[in-house]
């Protein structure tokens, strides 16, 4: 994906952890989507600043983030193993199990872990991947969000 491409849909991903989530409903919200795999040890390191995000821009910036698990072979498929470290990493936002891959398709993606940041108008304002990236996302929140209203 390129910057300012709008955020694609998260259509025909059947399992969803923590409630589905619609393109539709991102509209008026910045959005952050982060692509991450049981099996990868920087995405485990990186869950937690997820959360922190998560919380820490929920409100008044409406953050919504959105975790999409790209499994990197068959043994990240089964999806109660995601399952469970979705709930041992406490992600309370709404996680796509893509084990056919649609929704890392549709972005193009290639990575994992990945962050994509999308603001208000659903542009795409930051894409970054890999270990140097989770030291990025925060400096592109702060300057996409502004400082608190």
């Amino acid at each position: 994906m390129r910057l300012r491409e709008p955020i694609p849909p998260f259509a025909d991903v059947p399992d969803w952890v923590n409630g589905a989530i619609d393109k539709s409903e991102l509209k008026g919200r910045p959005v952050l989507v982060h692509f991450w795999a049981i099996s990868c040890y920087l995405c485990k390191e990186g869950l937690p600043f997820v959360n922190e995000w998560r919380d820490k821009y929920a409100e008044p910036y409406r953050l919504q983030v959105v975790g999409v698990h790209s499994p990197r072979s068959d043994k990240d498929k089964d999806p109660e193993t995601v399952r469970g470290a979705i709930r041992q990493y406490d992600l309370k936002h709404p996680v796509a199990i893509d084990n056919d891959l649609t929704i890392t398709d549709s972005f193009m993606n290639e990575y994992v872990p990945a962050y994509y940041l999308f603001d208000a108008e659903g542009q795409m304002r930051f894409y970054g991947a890999g270990e140097k990236a989770i030291r990025m996302v925060e400096q592109r929140l702060h300057k996409l969000l502004g400082p608190k209203p």
